[in-house]
């Protein structure tokens, strides 16, 4: 990491993380709405609307949903790298670095979760 032995380095790298963690969320958020707008589409156009447009619609619902999981995965991946190569010195007393990267563990796990259960009730 660096050798300033000076924690502004790590919550540097922390911060980082909280906004890669945002960034997770939306993409989460943002491909839950796409996937439930398929509904609205068929609720307000049920004549005009093929199973191809909706199955269209689920895909790129599903495909946010799971790159939020893969920014939440990758970021803590990267996070821990930083945190395993931190000095002692950079590290202040009593303070855990890892409650970040377990959050962040706990966004992905829920986004498979949603995944999960969405592409269940499609089929």
């Amino acid at each position: 990491m660096s050798n300033l032995k000076d924690p502004r380095v790590l919550f540097a790298a922390e911060r980082t993380l909280l906004a890669w963690n945002r960034t997770s969320l939306a993409f989460i958020a943002f491909g839950f709405v796409i996937e439930r707008s398929g509904l609205l589409v068929k609720i307000l156009a049920p004549a005009e609307t093929s199973n191809g447009r909706l199955m269209a619609i689920f895909a790129v619902g599903c495909a946010f949903i799971l790159l939020g999981v893969g920014c939440a995965v990758f970021s803590a991946l990267q996070y821990r790298k930083v945190v395993l190569s931190a000095q002692p010195e950079e590290i202040p007393p009593g303070y855990s670095p890892l409650w970040g990267t377990a959050i962040h563990w706990l966004v992905a796990l829920l986004g498979v979760i949603l995944a999960g259960v969405l592409i269940q009730a499609h089929l």
